[in-house]
């Protein structure tokens, strides 16, 4: 079934009447003479204007890509309230492969639409884009963060996502075994891309053992070739059974945790850099009735969404990292919660950021 668009129903009904919706506007963008086509999904500003990046990505269907927004602009609501930060929360994608259609007048056209919002959306990078797009972006929209230094920026925010990531995969060593070192410790990281080569140099610098896979070869070699001692597999399917993982870190896209990885995940603890880590509602208890600890992903992915929000008061990268260091705090809290409320780990961050959300709502009042 489709509607007047010709979209599918169910992504209309996502929208509007299921707990996965609620989002306060989505807009549709097309450029026919750049063929830039894209959509922008801004959740919630109760905390702020919406803050999220620019995925670039070849979806199968316009629905995919409508729905992979949606989902992304909610977690970046629920990211932005449990980093403390004052945005909302937002996302955009953009349709197609980048290594193909990417140019600058398709980016430039991309700016204009953003900049048309008047500030309610301010986008950074995301998978597909870098810091040089949005140096191209940035020309046509001032509301645009994750530029280069040279340009006012504060660069490439996947050094602070990976130092955060790692913050979280301290807590819940913390957690579950009582003490936050990692040295020792066997990490397996599935995507060792922008952030996940990064969070390797933290892992060996503290002694821990890394396993790593990636679909691209060039990525795992960059690695390999550096640290030899780093053991690489074929798949992430051989990574999720790997004996004595102590640690599973997904850091490529989302939907890692399924009803297939779940069941024979050898690791005790899940904490990594993907955004919407969890495939579907259930996930989560199904994780806690192996006695896996999930370190829900939008708490210790913030790191770069920190960094890209200091941006816009004038970078400080110093300042940025004492904020991305109190990840280990917030994600300790969180397992707290957990207990205390007798739910899985997510669900004790949903909650936590709901309550900041309608805090705020509730201060701002009707209608404004």
């Amino acid at each position: 079934m489709t509607d007047v668009t010709g979209a599918p129903a169910d992504v209309l009904h996502t929208l509007f009447h299921s707990d996965q919706g609620g989002h306060e506007q989505v807009v549709l963008c097309q450029d026919r003479a750049s063929g830039l086509k894209a959509v922008i999904a801004i959740h919630s500003t109760a905390l702020g204007p919406a803050l999220g990046g620019t995925r670039f990505y070849p979806y199968r269907t316009e629905a995919e890509a409508v729905a992979d927004a949606l989902n992304l602009a909610r977690g970046m609501s629920y990211k932005n309230a449990m980093a403390g930060l004052d945005h909302g929360g937002g996302k955009a994608v953009i349709i197609g492969d980048p290594e193909k259609i990417k140019t600058e007048e398709l980016l430039l056209a991309y700016g204009r639409f953003v900049a048309s919002l008047g500030g309610r959306y301010v986008t950074a990078c995301d998978v597909g884009t870098y810091v040089a797009d949005m140096d191209v972006v940035a020309r046509e929209c001032r509301w645009t963060t994750g530029r280069s230094p040279e340009q006012g920026g504060a660069g490439d925010s996947s050094v602070l996502t990976a130092f955060g990531v790692y913050q979280g995969m301290r807590a819940s060593a913390h957690h579950l075994w009582g003490d936050p070192s990692l040295r020792g410790r066997t990490v397996g990281i599935a995507g060792v891309g922008k952030v996940g080569h990064h969070l390797v140099e933290h892992l060996l610098n503290e002694g821990a053992a890394v396993v790593i896979t990636d679909v691209r070869e060039e990525a795992v070699r960059r690695i390999t070739e550096r640290h030899p001692d780093v053991r690489a597999v074929a798949d992430t399917e051989t990574l999720i059974r790997v004996e004595g993982l102590d640690i599973y870190a997904p850091c490529a896209l989302g939907g890692a945790l399924n009803d297939e990885s779940v069941p024979v995940l050898t690791a005790k603890v899940v904490c990594g850099a993907a955004n919407n880590q969890l495939a579907h509602p259930g996930v989560e208890k199904d994780l806690a009735d192996r006695g896996i600890l999930y370190a829900p992903d939008y708490v210790v992915n913030a790191g770069g969404v920190i960094q890209v929000a200091d941006e816009l008061h004038g970078f400080d990268f110093e300042r940025c990292k004492a904020k991305a260091t109190k990840i280990y705090d917030t994600t300790l809290a969180i397992f707290a919660r957990a207990n205390q409320d007798g739910i899985p780990p997510a669900a004790a961050a949903d909650r936590i950021a709901e309550q900041r959300m309608q805090e705020a709502s509730s201060a701002r009042g009707p209608g404004r």
